[in-house]
């Protein structure tokens, strides 16, 4: 609840006709402009990764995306702690998805290249917050720096993702 307050509070200046309501306590807002596509993608009915581990996004624009991810059963190593893994699952998804929101998805593609991590702290249950924004967005590559928070507030994990920009086979 503590996050969906905050992302509330940092929402007060955005209009409100872009907020869309995730859960009793979690809020999305969608960038105006990418709001069809991303509108589309949610409700293709394609199960991802992100859904296995209970993603579910506060904020999605061009130039940042965030998400919350549970602390539970599906996301934690077998002596109670998060698993890096699930971290890095959600700093990748969150990168992946940005970049795709940089290209011309229908004729091109945003592949991982490099991943990177580094895990600053354990958590052993609520939600954490993942947080992604772009280093570079260049014509055949982005490089995407994402970094992952208890409920507090406090640094989890922090990392870097390189993608490559190709062209889809036709």
């Amino acid at each position: 609840m503590y996050i969906a307050i905050v992302q509330l509070k940092s929402l007060l200046s955005v209009n409100i006709n872009h907020l869309i309501i995730v859960s009793k306590s979690v809020f999305m807002f969608i960038e105006k402009e990418i709001e069809p596509v991303v509108k589309g993608m949610f409700s293709s009915g394609v199960k991802t990764l992100g859904d296995a581990l209970g993603f579910e996004y506060t904020y999605i624009s061009k130039h940042r995306l965030e998400a919350l991810m549970p602390v539970d059963a599906r996301t934690i190593q077998p002596f109670g702690l998060l698993h890096g893994g699930a971290s890095v699952a959600l700093g990748e998804t969150l990168c992946s998805f940005g970049a795709w929101l940089n290209i011309d998805f229908q004729k091109q593609a945003a592949v991982g290249m490099e991943i990177n991590a580094n895990h600053i702290r354990s958590v052993r249950s609520g939600k954490v917050r993942g947080v992604a924004e772009p280093i570079y967005k260049g014509s055949s590559s982005q490089v995407w720096k994402y970094e992952i928070f208890t409920d507090g507030g406090k640094l989890v994990c922090t990392g870097r993702c390189t993608l490559s920009v190709i062209n889809k086979k036709t």
